[in-house]
């Protein structure tokens, strides 16, 4: 007799020959025993855990109950039907039930920490009022800013300046200015700034007088000539300072700027640095997600612990959050010594981490059990299936898809348009298609109301599952 726990995965009938599948799939190497309780109901995702309580029949001996993902709501009428036993949802999907149930989802320890600090740029901040540099300030902070970095215009003092410092302090903000304007920075600082943006040879003599820390750089670009002079001589005053040996955009000295940056740390092992990176994200034509995750990278390995970020440019406009989760990944990768990879689904946006199918023969299976005229829609293959209890529909061109299907009624067209077009975006990018749910757009993502949810408000308070309102049952993801 076996010593393996028993779990037991609760599923409808139409599921059930996929989640089988799976599960004999993972039979030789599971650390489980695995049995299956299928409920008298078509579609699993129109199961309550009240309802399922009320239908569910537990075993002797059984270790842990595994509802559908999409079984919503409070599962504590399970658990009281189950007493002593766990009782989780699984996967909204039931391609990822294998690795739900692997080592790779459990909880990673420490997760989440991190070091490097972000400033977060406001452009042309002279330009704004107040209420606007508080609003934008405060959205930075939400993303995961740490300070708001006050970018003012070279070509004349900002007299308001301290005003509007002032109210960034008030507002439970930390600020840094960044000016090479004397008289700007002066007020700046003697109304609540942190930090100065930046001082080189032409005015490293006025930090003495601001007593605040300072960001020291090259006189000359794309070099780091009178680096050292200014750093001596901030040094020997007393200021506080943090060095950055300034990004350069691709085709104009990136890889050599990534140099000078390892040449500062070899140079100051001990010393602050930062980096600033819109000269990548804002001026490459590329979503900034994968760019502002190697920058933080090399940050972390370099012991670079503090950014400045704009996010102006559309496609860096998201720059502050990406950064946030980006330090996470990468302190987790360097601290731990591990690979980044499969720890932070959050920045993978534009493709999904992987894909999961149906295949050809459960699709055909699941073609053989449908006993009503619902369309299930699928997306893989290359090719959007729909199916239901008289067709078996699959194409690539959403529109002639449809137009087999004959359906003629407005909302139910509206729907399956809906749908197809998901589908379709799903097959062009390389993403999951699951019908009556968003698609996964990293921290981008925004859920729906699935059309489950929406026709569930339409059903009597005491219905069964499944017994609509409309006629048309919902089209359910399986």
């Amino acid at each position: 007799m076996s010593d393996r726990p028993r779990y037991l995965f609760v599923t409808g009938r139409l599921a059930e020959f996929a989640l089988r599948g799976i599960l004999e799939r993972m039979a030789p190497t599971a650390a489980f025993t695995a049995e299956v309780a299928v409920m008298p109901i078509t579609v699993a995702a129109l199961m309550t855990p009240r309802w399922v309580a009320r239908n569910l029949e537990v075993p002797p001996g059984i270790d842990r109950v595994i509802l559908p993902g999409l079984c919503a709501g409070d599962l504590q009428p399970v658990r009281d039907r189950a007493p002593g036993i766990p009782v989780e949802r699984g996967p909204a999907d039931l391609g990822d039930l294998p690795r739900f149930l692997s080592q790779d989802d459990r909880v990673l320890d420490d997760y989440g920490d991190y070091r490097i600090e972000i400033l977060a740029e406001i452009n042309h901040a002279p330009r704004l009022s107040i209420d606007e540099l508080v609003r934008l300030a405060r959205q930075f902070q939400t993303e995961g800013a740490d300070v708001i970095d006050l970018g003012c215009d070279p070509a004349a003092r900002w007299k308001a300046v301290g005003d509007a410092v002032s109210a960034l302090r008030d507002s439970g903000l930390r600020v840094s200015i960044d000016s090479f304007h004397g008289d700007e920075v002066a007020d700046a600082t003697a109304s609540g700034a942190e930090l100065v943006l930046s001082v080189d040879g032409t005015n490293r003599e006025s930090s003495v007088d601001w007593g605040v820390e300072v960001v020291a750089i090259p006189d000359r670009p794309g070099t780091l000539d009178g680096l050292d002079e200014t750093v001596e001589f901030l040094s020997a005053r007393g200021v506080r300072f943090r060095i950055d040996p300034i990004l350069e955009p691709i085709g104009f000295g990136f890889a050599a700027s990534l140099g000078r940056y390892l040449e500062t740390r070899r140079r100051y092992p001990e010393a602050r640095m930062m980096m600033g990176i819109g000269n990548l994200t804002e001026l490459t034509d590329t979503d900034s997600a994968g760019v502002n995750t190697l920058l933080i990278g090399f940050c972390e390995e370099l012991a670079i612990e503090s950014v400045l970020t704009t996010a102006v440019i559309n496609w860096a406009r998201t720059s502050v959050r990406e950064i946030d989760l980006a330090r996470r990944l990468a302190h987790y990768a360097v601290a731990r010594r591990r690979l980044p990879k499969h720890v932070e689904p959050r920045l993978v946006m534009l493709r999904d981490p992987r894909l999961t199918e149906q295949g050809a023969a459960n699709l055909e299976e699941l073609r053989r059990r449908i006993r009503d005229p619902n369309w299930r829609i699928f997306a893989e293959g290359g090719e959007i299936h729909a199916l239901n209890n008289q067709h078996y529909l699959r194409g690539r061109d959403p529109f002639v898809l449809f137009e087999q299907t004959g359906v003629e009624d407005a909302s139910h067209a509206f729907y399956l348009g809906h749908e197809m077009m998901k589908a379709t975006t799903a097959l062009t990018l390389g993403k999951n298609y699951r019908q009556d749910q968003a698609l996964e757009w990293g921290f981008l993502t925004v859920p729906e109301v699935s059309h489950r949810e929406r026709r569930k408000r339409d059903r009597e308070p005491n219905a069964a599952p499944g017994s609509l309102a409309s006629p048309n049952q919902a089209e359910e993801p399986v």
